[in-house]
């Protein structure tokens, strides 16, 4: 019986896929292992494996197109059979295997059929220029690669490095560049074969989604008509350029240009005008010094910054008739400027600007409230050298917490859950995010299924996860799907402090430094280690009652390690 392909959904955000390319064709025997096309999602590009074995007896989706998620892309069965009845379910229309209607002779098209195929071909963004009203195809042998679209928060992406440069010859599974995401540096595989004809982003810069990065065709097509189409399509309105009088006009300080006009003309060796710097100038306002008074040591005695800066007035004469104590004593010196004021522009990278905006969401749009507890880590201390013994992966204090968050999750769901507007969704498995800091801002690795791993099972994943970010080399698959985060300032001795909630999720765990503490104890006092954790909700999903049994059940899990090992 004939069996329909669907498109899967290959990630947890996935909402369509767009078929690459087909590995296989109609008529070709295909068996359930073999990879049927190759499928780009919203985070990555997989393969789609049928799992059915037969002849391709139909395909439902053009490479370079998109289907969205349980759409008909193929179907499988015995060689010859009929299928209609499926696509007829479906709602398909009257197709046969070889894409024609029932009337039509195999192989040719019907009216409809090529009317929709010339309308599909005019509006082929890949083979027209982004401006609507240029009509300069792309020729026929060219393909263009696009910025794609890496993870499921991605804008866009900064070009680290090209792998090729023009006049090379690359091949399908090359890898023509690095770029920058939000979250890590990939590689951009472009799927073409032939002789890299252009480059339209330089390495250190960045493209959106979607946007021109390179053209690969024929050595010698000229792709230079298209690529100048393409670009006046995608100019914004020209700027008017100020001349460089102009400019500097506005940049001199409000003080100059607020002076005095005898001041500025006064006697000098120019004509009755002063020659003097703009610094100069605006130090001297700023000092509330007389340029003119001020002797100049430039080229032709114009007054530079230096000379203000040596510059010391000569006494007043009703100075000299003070009295005697203000004449013996000592002049103060004028300031002497050894800087001046500076600052860099740093540019934002692709994680930090993702970081502004997902993180300034969650603040403004969910609730945030914060519970705070303080935890006693004796005995989590003594049981984590004795875990150290033996275990085959070192296990930090980090790694116990998330072990009590796991378990505590599995006995208070509706912790383990995230707002999705119109419902709640609570999620049965447990995957712990846990924040890692680096250089240009915060990546957070999923360790999933942690209520299902042992504690040195959780410390070698972890170790090999955090191992990862710092080489930015973690793939989108280990930093998504989290359902809870924690996050450990302690290492830095961090006391205690809040969190910003990790989307999708409606917690997440703040984790302060171990610190010794005096306690009264019995008739004496002793000393104690304890650690503060902050656990901050999100009001829509997590109610406080909620937030505090589960911070309840985390206490009493590291209070007594051992009763997460029964």
């Amino acid at each position: 019986m004939a069996t329909a392909i669907r498109m899967p959904l290959m990630s947890d955000t996935m909402t369509e896929g767009k078929i690459i390319q087909w590995n296989k064709k109609v008529g070709d025997k295909v068996k359930s292992d073999d990879s049927l096309a190759e499928v780009e999602t919203d985070k990555a590009t997989m393969d789609v494996v049928g799992y059915e074995e037969g002849t391709l007896l139909y395909i439902g989706v053009e490479a370079g197109t998109a289907a969205k998620i349980n759409d008909i892309i193929a179907i499988v069965g015995k060689e010859g059979e009929e299928y209609q009845s499926i696509l007829d379910a479906e709602g398909k229309g009257e197709k046969k295997a070889d894409g024609g209607s029932e009337g039509q002779q195999a192989g040719g098209k019907n009216e409809n059929e090529e009317k929709a195929i010339a309308e599909k071909q005019e509006k082929q963004s890949d083979n027209k220029p982004a401006n609507g009203g240029q009509s300069v195809e792309l020729p026929k042998d060219a393909k263009v690669i696009r910025m794609p679209l890496m993870s499921d928060t991605m804008t866009e992406g900064k070009i680290i490095q090209w792998n090729k440069k023009v006049g090379d010859v690359v091949k399908s599974d090359d890898s023509l560049a690095e770029v920058e995401t939000d979250k890590a540096t990939m590689d951009v595989v472009g799927y073409e074969e032939g002789t890299l004809l252009y480059i339209g982003v330089e390495a250190g810069s960045a493209a959106k989604i979607n946007e021109i990065i390179a053209i690969v065709g024929k050595p010698g097509t000229d792709v230079s008509a298209f690529v100048a189409a393409e670009k006046k399509g995608g100019q914004a309105a020209p700027k008017t350029e100020n001349k460089p009088e102009e400019k500097q006009a506005e940049q001199k300080p409000a003080a100059e240009a607020s002076q005095n006009k005898e001041t500025v003309q006064q006697s000098s060796v120019d004509g009755g005008r002063v020659k003097a710097s703009p610094l100069a100038k605006k130090l001297a306002a700023d000092k509330g010094i007389d340029i003119a008074q001020v002797q100049g040591s430039g080229d032709g005695g114009r007054i530079i910054k230096k000379d203000v800066d040596s510059y010391v007035p000569a006494a007043k004469p009703q100075a000299q008739a003070e009295g005697k104590k203000a004449a013996d004593a000592k002049p103060i010196q004028p300031f002497a400027q050894t800087g001046q004021e500076s600052y860099e522009d740093v540019p934002n990278s692709q994680m930090r600007k993702t970081i502004a905006r997902r993180l300034g969401e969650s603040k403004f749009q969910a609730p945030h409230f914060y519970l705070t507890m303080e935890i006693n880590m004796d005995n989590s201390i003594r049981s984590r050298k004795s875990i150290n013994e033996i275990s085959p992966a070192k296990v930090s204090f980090n790694d116990l917490v998330i072990k009590a968050c796991a378990m505590a999750l599995r006995q208070h769901p509706a912790v383990n859950s995230s707002w999705r507007g119109d419902f709640i969704r609570v999620n049965k498995h447990v995957h712990i995010g846990s924040a890692v800091a680096v250089p240009d801002g915060l990546m957070v690795p999923v360790i999933r299924f942690a209520d299902q791993k042992s504690l040195s099972q959780i410390a070698a994943d972890a170790s090999q996860l955090y191992e990862k970010v710092r080489n930015k080399k973690i793939t989108p698959e280990e930093y998504s799907g989290n359902t809870f985060t924690v996050s450990n300032l302690g290492m830095m001795d961090i006391e205690q402090f809040t969190a910003i909630i990790n989307p999708p999720d409606s917690a997440i765990l703040a984790v302060g430094a171990i610190k010794e503490k005096v306690v009264k104890k019995g008739d004496g006092f002793a000393v104690t280690n304890v650690m503060k954790v902050t656990l901050s909700c999100d009001h829509r999903s997590v109610d406080g009652a909620v937030g505090a049994a589960f911070l309840q059940t985390v206490k009493g899990f590291l209070e007594n390690p051992v009763t997460m090992l029964v």
